[in-house]
């Protein structure tokens, strides 16, 4: 289990962007790392600060981020015409 405690969030850090505890690198940059197809030995590899608990901890908080977004379909959306 990853421990969500590894990100941190502070206003002196990259204007308070969630970040791995301890360094400057962001989650949102660490996922787009690996949206563009690094694997996690290449950022570990890169970022030897970095530990794999870091990038669980990364990937979990963006799980978590996403879990609590809310989509709400408007009636509008569905007015719009299908192509």
């Amino acid at each position: 289990m990853s421990d969500l405690a590894r990100i941190v969030l502070d206003p002196a850090v990259l204007a308070g962007k969630p970040v791995i505890r301890g360094t400057r690198l962001s989650v949102d940059f660490v996922i787009g790392l690996m949206a563009d197809g690094w694997a996690e030995t290449d950022i570990l590899r890169n970022y030897p600060g970095v530990s794999h608990d870091d990038v669980a901890a990364c990937l979990a908080y963006a799980r978590d981020v996403l879990k609590s977004e809310k989509v709400y379909p408007s009636a509008a959306s569905n007015a719009l015409p299908r192509q």
